[in-house]
């Protein structure tokens, strides 16, 4: 992992946003980089707000000494309010039942002020109030004495498709809310909408604050214009990737022409073929659906995998590339001379997101950081 890509990244969006505040989302471990690791770089760089899934989530960030503000996305189950009102945490709110546990715990530990960002439903469908439901919420936070209502939020659902009709429906909705909420008599001090995609195409959703993800790991998605890729192109803010995976070689040896290779045999050698055996496979987040797709990088040339990918072990044709031996390093995402492959040519082969090729490396593949 490199922390200085990180950092770069960072600065680079902060510095496209101008004024609005970047709260870097480092949910789902940084989405798959390392969350402590991340978070601690970031801070560094200057982020002074974190968006993280969970109380579990957070709650590692604080021991390794985080001391940022962190929101807590979705909420906070039953049972966790003491902590998040001890850790000071800020919940995300969207239900009766938020609001009276952390006026409890706030009540018990004697602290006033406790911030909370009400979520609206402006059309995603999946967490937040809608407009019909705002005004019980907000007479409820009348009523308590412990709370304050620092921020108002939403999520978009098409941000990166720039004619979606449903963004100017979701502006729209939640300039409503927003309207409400101080007619209510609230002064809410942070609006956030955006995410990546918003980051990268809608200055007008800024608010003042946003929540950058995947471009803080150094990707965006193409932004799409009738179905098809934006006339223009989606505006280039010169990130650069944090993450490079690799492996070794564990073993290396002939296939005869006509042998099947892996489990079903879905790859069989056309002609006397030398294979590599890599010590890794599904468990460690490789997709299965790179099967007899995707390629690495070996000695700077590319080598197709051949055959199904295993639980713990792939198959890939190293024939024509010259001394391979036991031990190679191997490239699955990274660069090597004039050959290099992204999350994204993984993610367009599998027939999924960068986010899922990201996210999916698992906890068995250690991480290294260097450049922090």
């Amino acid at each position: 992992m490199s922390l200085a890509n990180l950092s770069h990244n960072f600065k680079v969006v902060q510095k496209h946003v101008g004024s609005s505040v970047v709260c870097a989302v480092v949910k789902a471990d940084a989405y798959g980089h390392g969350a402590v690791e991340c978070s601690l770089a970031l801070e560094k760089a200057g982020a002074r707000w974190f968006g993280v899934t969970t109380t579990d989530e957070a709650l590692p960030l604080r021991a390794a000494g985080v001391h940022s503000r962190i929101l807590l996305m979705t909420g906070f189950w039953r049972g966790e309010e003491e902590e998040v009102v001890r850790q000071n945490l800020t919940a995300t709110v969207w239900e009766p039942g938020h609001l009276a546990l952390l006026e409890r715990a706030a009540a018990s530990q004697n602290v006033r002020g406790v911030p909370v960002h009400l979520k609206i439903d402006t059309g995603m469908g999946r967490l937040g109030a809608s407009l019909e439901q705002l005004p019980a919420l907000l007479a409820l936070l009348q009523s308590t004495v412990h709370l304050k209502l620092e921020g108002l939020c939403t999520h978009f659902a098409s941000s990166e498709i720039v004619d979606a009709p449903e963004m100017d429906r979701q502006t729209e909705r939640f300039a409503a809310a927003e309207r409400m909420v101080r007619e209510a008599g609230f002064s809410p001090d942070i609006l956030h909408l955006a995410n990546t995609a918003a980051v990268v195409s809608r200055p007008e959703s800024w608010g003042n604050m946003v929540r950058p993800g995947l471009a803080l790991y150094g990707y965006t998605l193409p932004l799409q214009r009738d179905g098809k890729p934006e006339p223009g192109g989606t505006p280039d803010l010169g990130l650069k990737p944090v993450l490079s995976w690799k492996t070794r070689i564990l073993s290396l040896h002939n296939a005869a022409p006509g042998q099947a290779l892996g489990y079903g045999g879905t790859y069989v050698a056309k002609a006397l073929s030398r294979i590599a055996v890599l010590p890794l496979g599904y468990a460690d987040g490789l997709v299965l659906r790179l099967s007899n797709r995707g390629r690495v990088i070996v000695r700077g040339h590319y080598a197709p995998m051949v055959g199904r990918i295993s639980m713990d072990l792939t198959l890939v044709d190293v024939t024509g590339i010259t001394d391979v031996v036991v031990g190679d390093e191997v490239i699955l995402i990274g660069a090597s001379g004039a050959s290099s492959i992204d999350a994204w040519e993984q993610a367009r082969l599998a027939e999924t997101l960068p986010y899922e090729i990201l996210c999916g490396i698992s906890k068995r593949v250690p991480r290294k950081y260097n450049g922090g």
